[in-house]
């Protein structure tokens, strides 16, 4: 893939199957977390740039909808194709690390797993567009057809800037919609790049606007969308939400969470300790699904605390463009969340078993170590907030019962893990745990063919799976009769068919 004319040192948009400069004068840097050195700038779209985007997004869809789903399919597969062959893939997830700090091998994997959704969506596109009904009438073909919504927005997270991204696009391209990116701000350079994958759409039908939350709202707010697909934190998927009710714009919304995981006395405790540090320290715990309240029996309690301490003590702190598991936290705002609820718990009664700071030989940037909290109490802000940081807060519990059911204490609800051997206690764990996922001694997977989704306050809707397809497609029922006829229930009746005591009036 050859870049078709991006360059961070300027502002600029993706419009029309070619980077334009925006409407806008307003711009903002991009800043390495990990050296605040500037990495590029981005501007801040306006309803000006809105407009531009939307017009042409709707005039391109208008043919992309007409468009038969094999011809979909192959489009969708060339951008897979694109994708797994790239050589500039390692030159976008070197733009990730800098823009977000992401270590590099994990930006490497992101993009390595995007190709396998568009065509997973390419082919459920073509196999499913409707259904016929048993009739309920002779003579009459009843059934119901899938019909794209339009121009569908995407607000997207800084934590997996591109693989979000193509879990919701590659859904609602297939579904016959176009698309319009709104970029999270930390990483608007790396997404923007990545539109070039999109070389072989028709023109218009993907954009890519950065902004800030009023470009979000105006590209909700705007008449010429029709369907929402959101990331990001609790209080602003509400606002995304209601923008859209008062709208009745259907949207799907993924607010993030503060995932259990539940050490059971029947645990290996090798194998739990080793994908705890995974589910708790990946992505310096920046993932909606990263483990943060730990719940752990008694009789486990001390001896999986050693060995996931010696395990987490072997972590490397530092630049992800550097030999590093941990890089810096996305902010100097999401730091200071970190440290401040760390702070808060040890104050409480809290023991640090590990890390608890900010260390001395990374550099100016966002770091963070990986901290391990003992002591923890259901109480404590740290259970009852997303952390979003390298942080994990032991409860210990006498039981499994009580670990479920602290489990569930919480008004979040994404997913959750358990490491057990015992079957009975995988299947009440399953049953019982309130989530939307629920993860059995290999927490953080996912599946393209599976619904991706949370309870509670974690979001509505799916991404993945025949769900998150149908999130970008609406239902038409069509009753069809091949032999008109006059029906005898039609208007007008005939006397006898009204109540008696009026038809005997008539006589």
């Amino acid at each position: 893939m050859q870049a078709s004319g991006f360059t961070p040192q300027r502002p600029q948009v993706y419009l029309q199957g070619a980077y334009a400069a925006p409407l806008s004068a307003r711009h903002k840097e991009s800043v390495n977390p990990a050296t605040l050195a500037v990495v590029g700038h981005y501007p801040v779209c306006d309803e000006a740039d809105v407009q531009r985007a939307v017009d042409a997004a709707n005039a391109a869809q208008r043919q992309w909808r007409a468009t038969d789903t094999q011809s979909r399919a192959a489009l969708l597969h060339r951008i897979a194709d694109g994708l797994e062959n790239s050589p500039g893939r390692s030159e976008l997830a070197q733009l990730v690390c800098r823009e977000m700090g992401k270590p590099y091998p994990d930006a490497m994997g992101e993009l390595s797993i995007c190709a396998s959704v568009f065509r997973y969506y390419a082919e459920m596109a073509r196999n499913d567009g409707g259904k016929v009904a048993g009739t309920n009438l002779a003579g009459s073909f009843q059934h119901m057809r899938y019909e794209p919504y339009g121009v569908s927005v995407h607000i997207l997270p800084f934590n997996y800037p591109i693989l979000l991204l193509c879990w919701t696009v590659a859904a609602s391209l297939a579904a016959g919609n176009a698309c319009i990116v709104k970029p999270a701000e930390a990483t608007s350079l790396c997404t923007l790049r990545f539109m070039d994958y999109f070389a072989a759409l028709p023109a218009g039908l993907m954009a890519c606007l950065p902004g800030d939350a009023a470009t979000a709202q105006a590209l909700i707010q705007s008449p010429g969308t029709h369907a929402v697909a959101f990331t990001g934190s609790v209080a602003a998927a509400q606002a995304v939400g209601a923008a859209c009710a008062q709208r009745m714009k259907p949207c799907v919304l993924e607010a993030g969470g503060s995932d259990p995981m539940i050490i059971s006395r029947h645990a290996p405790l090798d194998v739990a300790a080793a994908g705890c540090v995974n589910s708790a320290f990946l992505l310096s715990g920046q993932v909606c699904t990263s483990s943060e309240r730990f719940f752990v029996e008694d009789a486990v309690h001390d001896a999986f605390v050693a060995e996931f301490a010696r395990r987490t003590r072997q972590l490397r702190v530092g630049d992800g463009m550097g030999m590093a598991e941990i890089g810096p936290l996305v902010s100097r705002a999401a730091r200071d969340k970190v440290a401040r609820l760390v702070g808060q718990a040890v104050e409480q009664g809290a023991t640090i078993v590990c890390g608890g700071r900010i260390p001395d030989n990374c550099g100016p940037g966002w770091f963070y170590e990986p901290t391990i909290l003992t002591g923890v109490t259901p109480d404590m802000a740290i259970m009852r907030e997303e952390c979003f940081g390298p942080v994990a807060a032991i409860c210990r519990v006498p039981d499994f019962d009580t670990a479920l059911r602290l489990a569930n204490d919480s008004e979040f609800g994404l997913g959750a893990s358990v490491f057990t051997t015992n079957l009975a206690e995988a299947m009440e764990a399953a049953d019982r745990l309130e989530s939307g996922m629920v993860w059995i001694n290999n927490p953080l997977i996912d599946n393209d063919a599976l619904p991706f989704s949370g309870a509670k306050m974690s979001g509505l809707g799916c991404e993945l799976g025949s769900q998150g397809l149908d999130a970008f497609r609406r239902t038409k029922m069509v009753i069809l009769d091949h032999a008109p006829r006059i029906h005898d229930w039609w208007l007008p009746r005939p006397d006898e068919a009204f109540y008696p005591a009026q038809a005997a009036t008539t006589i």
